[in-house]
C-alpha cells in the first residue's frame, strides 16, 4: 500500500524560531536555513512526497482466489453405478485428478470406496439427494436396463448427465432414449482398454465416444468437455463415433477376438518347453479372454447386430479352409493312383451324378479306369468328410500322408 502526504506548510517566523533555538549551528547555516525557508505567500508552490509501503502478503490474494475457483468450476462430482472391477478402475482416475467420486452397487464396497477416497452409499435414493453432476453405469450388458429403471430420477438434478461404459454402443444409447426424459444429457462411451491392458498407463489407449444428447446451455456442455478431459489427460486416445459406427467395427474386431480366444480355450492348450512367440501370442489371448465372464460374451453377442454375421463369416471362412487343405490331399491321391496330377489350365468336365471327395468332382475316364477295390475304397472316402477316412486316405497313399490332417 501506498500513501501521499505533503506535510503543514512553514512560516518565516517559525523557521527564525526554530533556527534561534539550535545555538550549535554556525552563525552561517543558520542564516542559510533561514534563507531556504519558504515564505507564507508561497508555501504551496513546493510540496514534499512521503512515500509509505507495505512490503507484506495480503490476507486476501486475488489472483489465488481465482485460479481456486477455475480449478473447481472443472472438477465433477461422478456417481459410479456398479463400483465392480472396472468401476474401481475408473474411480482410481477420477480421485487421482481431483474430481469427487460417489459409488454405489448390489454388493457392498465400503471398505473399498473408503481406501480409494470415495464416498460409498448403500441407497441409491441417498445418492441421488446429493445431485451428482455425472451418473457412471458400470454395471454389465445384461442388467444395464434394469439398473436403469430402478433408479429414483426424480431425486436427480434435470440436466444429468448420464454416461456408460458398455462394450457395445447401440443398445444402451436406445435404452437411455427411452427411458431417460428429454432433459437429462446422454454420452455413450466406450474405453477400449480395462483393469488389465490399461494397469500401468492409459497413453494411446483409444476411447471411444458419441455425444447423443447434449443440451445447449454452455455449463452442460462445459460438463461434457470437463468429463472427456480426464481421459485425455491421461494420455488416451480419443476417438469421436457413432454407435453404429462403433458397433460394426467391435463386430469385427472385439467380438471376433473373443470369439477365437474362446474356441482355442476349448482345446485346453497347454504350455511347452518349445513354445514359439505366435504360440505365445495364442496362450495371451486365451488367458485375457478367458479371465472376461461369459455374460460379458453372451452381452457382445445378444446386443450386437452384427455379431451374428460375423459367426457365419468365421463359420464359411473355415470350411473354405478346410476344403483348400483336403483339395492338396485330393491332387496327392491322384498322384498316387494316376502318376501325375492334372495339366494346370484343363478345364474339368462337371457331371453333377459323379461320386466327389470333398466337393471336387472326378473324371470318369479316372473313375472306370480303377480296379474295384479302389473303386470302393474311393468311393467310400469320398463319403466321408475330414479327418474322418484319415485310415483310408493312408492306405490309397502308402502311407505317406500319415500327418495330413
Amino acid at each position: 500500500m501506498i500513501s501521499i502526504s505533503s506535510p503543514k506548510p512553514t512560516t518565516a517566523s517559525a523557521a527564525a524560531a526554530a533556527t534561534t533555538s539550535l545555538p550549535f549551528l554556525h552563525p552561517l547555516r543558520r542564516r542559510q536555513l533561514l534563507f531556504l525557508s519558504p515564505s507564507p505567500q508561497h508555501h504551496h508552490s513546493r510540496r514534499c512526497l512521503t512515500v509509505r509501503a507495505i512490503d507484506a502478503a495480503q490476507p486476501y490474494d486475488y489472483e489465488a482466489q481465482l485460479n481456486h475457483r477455475f480449478t473447481q468450476s472443472t472438477k465433477l462430482r461422478i456417481a459410479i453405478v456398479g463400483f465392480g472391477n472396472f468401476g474401481q478402475f475408473l474411480a482410481k482416475a477420477f480421485l487421482r485428478q481431483g474430481h469427487t467420486v460417489y459409488a454405489y452397487s448390489r454388493s457392498n464396497y465400503f471398505s473399498i470406496a473408503q481406501s480409494l477416497g470415495a464416498v460409498y452409499f448403500s441407497d441409491v435414493h441417498d445418492l441421488c439427494e446429493n445431485h451428482p453432476d455425472v451418473i457412471l453405469l458400470c454395471t454389465s450388458i445384461l442388467s444395464t436396463e434394469q439398473v436403469l429403471k430402478s433408479l429414483p430420477l426424480q431425486r436427480l438434478r434435470r440436466n444429468t448427465l448420464f454416461v456408460d461404459v458398455l462394450s457395445v454402443k447401440e443398445f444402451p444409447k436406445n435404452i437411455f432414449l427411452q427411458v431417460l426424459p428429454s432433459h437429462f444429457d446422454i454420452l455413450c462411451t466406450h474405453p477400449m482398454f480395462g483393469p488389465e491392458s490399461g494397469k500401468y498407463s492409459w497413453q494411446n489407449l483409444p476411447f471411444v465416444y458419441d455425444k447423443v444428447r447434449i443440451g445447449d446451455e454452455d455449463s452442460r456442455l462445459r460438463r461434457v468437455d470437463n468429463f472427456l478431459d480426464i481421459f485425455k489427460k491421461e494420455g488416451c486416445r480419443m476417438v469421436e463415433m457413432s454407435c453404429s459406427e462403433h458397433d460394426r467395427h467391435a463386430a469385427g474386431s472385439q467380438f471376433i477376438t473373443h470369439t477365437m480366444g474362446r474356441i482355442l480355450e476349448k482345446l485346453d492348450l497347454e504350455d511347452t518347453p518349445i513354445n514359439t512367440r505366435g504360440y505365445e501370442t495364442v496362450l495371451d489371448l486365451v488367458e485375457n479372454t478367458a479371465s472376461d465372464s461369459f455374460d460379458l460374451y453372451y452381452g457382445l453377442f445378444m446386443y450386437n447386430n452384427n455379431a451374428m454375421e460375423q459367426i457365419e463369416r468365421l463359420d464359411l471362412a473355415f470350411e473354405a479352409l478346410k476344403k483348400e487343405l483336403f483339395g492338396h490331399i485330393h491332387e496327392v491321391l491322384r498322384k498316387q493312383l494316376f502318376g501325375k496330377s492334372e495339366e494346370p489350365g484343363v478345364q474339368k468336365p462337371m457331371l453333377a451324378k459323379l461320386p466327389k471327395y470333398n466337393g471336387t468332382p472326378l473324371l470318369q475316364s479316372h473313375l472306370d479306369s480303377l480296379s474295384d477295390g479302389n473303386r470302393s475304397q474311393f468311393e467310400s472316402l469320398s463319403d466321408g468328410n475330414g479327418c474322418g477316412n484319415k485310415s483310408q486316405s493312408e492306405s490309397l497313399s502308402g502311407g505317406n500322408n500319415s500327418n495330413s490332417c
